[in-house]
């Protein structure tokens, strides 16, 4: 079995003159993605690999979250960004079969299609499928033994968090 992780990044800002690229995280963006990070230490949701967007928003949200899960390898992976599903399922595909559990941090609506293509049909996919709001934790068990054999609808969506179900506030 293989475990995806599916974080979007915290809620953003969008400063004037800034690139959609660069947008930073705005103030509940840095309060949402510790308390998320906490979550996913306490629930031993701790990846063996994180791939992250080059995008400023999930770089920032990393930062916050990787105290929380301890030293985990991580890489930046330009393909996340603004990325259809199918460019999503290839590096998900392309992940190493020694990697049991790996946490993706990037973008909607990519994440929410992502996560609507693996999901068998139950109540925490039509939550998901409802709204992805920033900063929401989508945990995919996946029933393969290597990521290349990860197919549409076969995955079990385990939990479906968000700030809000944790009492943080609102989703957007």
């Amino acid at each position: 079995m293989r475990r995806l992780i599916l974080l979007r990044h915290a809620k953003s800002d969008w400063p004037d003159g800034a690139s959609d690229l660069e947008r930073p995280l705005a103030p509940r963006g840095r309060e949402a993605a510790p308390k998320m990070a906490a979550y996913l230490a306490a629930e031993g949701l701790i990846p063996d690999r994180v791939l992250v967007s080059p995008a400023r928003r999930t770089q920032e949200t990393w930062d916050l979250v990787r105290p929380a899960l301890g030293t985990v390898p991580d890489e930046t992976v330009p393909q996340i960004y603004e990325a259809p599903v199918s460019r999503l399922l290839d590096v998900v595909h392309s992940l190493p079969d020694a990697v049991a559990t790996a946490l993706m941090i990037g973008h909607n609506p990519g994440f929410q299609d992502l996560a609507r293509l693996l999901s068998k049909p139950g109540d925490e996919r039509r939550t998901l499928t409802r709204k992805y709001p920033t900063a929401a934790i989508a945990v995919i068990d996946l029933p393969v033994a290597s990521w290349g054999e990860v197919e549409a609808g076969e995955g079990n969506v385990e939990r479906f968090v968000t700030p809000k179900t944790l009492g943080h506030g609102e989703d957007e």
